[in-house]
């Protein structure tokens, strides 16, 4: 799949770049609609435009109904202000798929290309995904992180092994002696303590209290279990 980006604020623009690229998608990038349109002109293999339509000089708005014109099957996503309800309305009507409103969550964007792709190319495949969701995590297996709502959770490498293989098999309860085995290997001769010390810390690390979601529960006198 390729995404073409106009964003002119740069530190938003290389966040998207980052994520869609970590993603499998190719990315290129624009921070003007007149740059966005010449590259857009010159490529004509754009599957999905996502446009800031709050720009200097021409305007998103311009640039979708313009993108729209030429390009009839391009899947357009705009970026919109938190306040700017009326900019969706008119995003909408210039010809855009969806939006996203600002600030977003990098994972929840790249869900949206994905979904938009879908809905644009029934039955055609997308680029293989490096990561595991759950959200609100989101577990990159390339570069052995957790993300929260897009904030990462530093983790030692045995906890991000406990991580992948729980989450691996969501809602599904793990024996402790299967995690002990998976994690420590076959001959490991320690305690099963060794699980419940990591469990706990991993609890902590990614913010579940007593009283809030329970995404890494205790299945008692078995084992664990994370929710999806």
């Amino acid at each position: 799949m390729k995404v073409l980006i106009l964003e002119d604020e740069k530190p938003i623009r290389d966040l998207l770049c980052v994520n869609l690229k970590r993603a499998g998608f190719e990315v290129a990038e624009a921070s003007t609609g007149e740059e966005a349109m010449r590259t857009a002109g010159e490529r004509k293999d754009f599957d999905i435009a996502i446009l800031d339509l709050m720009l200097p000089g021409m305007s998103g708005f311009e640039v979708c109904t313009r993108l729209r014109g030429q390009f009839p099957r391009l899947g357009i996503i705009m970026l919109t202000a938190k306040s700017q309800e009326v900019d969706k309305v008119m995003g909408l009507e210039a010809g855009a798929d969806d939006y996203v409103v600002k600030p977003f969550s990098p994972v929840e964007l790249v869900a949206r290309v994905r979904s938009l792709y879908r809905r644009l190319y029934p039955g055609e495949a997308l680029p293989q995904e490096n990561n595991l969701e759950l959200p609100p995590f989101t577990l990159m297996l390339d570069e052995r992180k957790l993300l929260k709502n897009g904030q990462d959770i530093p983790l030692t490498p045995t906890e991000f092994m406990i991580v992948k293989l729980l989450m691996e098999q969501p809602n599904k309860a793990m024996n402790r002696d299967d995690i002990l085995t998976a994690v420590w290997g076959q001959y490991f001769m320690g305690d099963l303590k060794i699980v419940d010390v990591n469990i706990s810390r991993i609890r902590h690390k990614i913010g579940q209290e007593s009283s809030g979601p329970q995404f890494l529960e205790t299945v008692w006198g078995f084992g664990y279990i994370w929710r999806g």
